[in-house]
């Protein structure tokens, strides 16, 4: 008798929707049902911990009881671990996005070397005009690039896929930007197997 797994609510930044549906597909995971934030919260981590709160509540509302944050802390300065240990729920580890990408244990292990380095993903480079240009105005006012970039040296564009386009992309983005362009493919990183194990220790809730 197949016994089905319960099904589990993926609450997650808009800038990674699409990798985590890929994941599933590829792994079979149709228990999992994705909801996403804004992606533009990636401009205003401000609203990440309130806006997933109530995305957890609205889920057990759903009758969700194994819920996982599809976000790293992501610029909430801990905010959003407030937010998953009040409600018993599990995170994907890291600092950001680009951390598991790459492979946290290895991030950590050489993240001095990147504090001149600008992070580009498949989705910034497949948006970057419409999520970077224009929302920092560079592309009415070119001189507030110094301002914005002037402290980074590189820009190290990490590829989930192997797509030639958004390779490209990335390598116009970088001389946009002044920087010396590098890229390393990096798959989904950790982001598979939190996938994989997403819900299967859950917390237990504070009172």
């Amino acid at each position: 008798m197949t016994v089905e797994p319960e099904k589990v609510r993926v609450i997650a930044c808009g800038m990674i929707a699409r990798e985590i549906l890929d994941i599933c597909r590829a792994n079979g995971l149709d228990h999992i049902s994705l909801t996403c934030l804004p992606a533009d919260f990636h401009h205003h981590p401000h609203k990440i911990a309130p806006a997933a709160e109530a995305a957890i509540l609205k889920a057990k509302k759903d009758g969700y009881s194994n819920i996982f944050m599809g976000y790293a802390d992501c610029g909430t300065g801990g905010m959003l671990d407030e937010v998953c240990e009040r409600h018993g729920v599990d995170r994907i580890a890291g600092p950001h996005c680009f951390s598991f990408y790459f492979g946290n244990a290895e991030f950590a292990a050489t993240d001095d070397e990147f504090l001149t380095t600008f992070f580009m993903t498949d989705f910034l480079a497949r948006h970057f005009d419409t999520f970077l240009m224009r929302p920092l105005g560079l592309d009415r006012h070119p001189e507030l690039r110094e301002m914005y970039f002037g402290n980074y040296d590189r820009l190290l564009y990490l590829a989930q896929t192997a797509e030639p386009e958004l390779a490209e992309k990335a390598r116009k983005a970088a001389s946009a930007l002044g920087l010396r362009y590098e890229h390393k493919y990096t798959g989904y990183g950790d982001l598979t197997p939190a996938l994989k194990t997403a819900g299967t220790a859950a917390k237990t809730p504070q009172s």
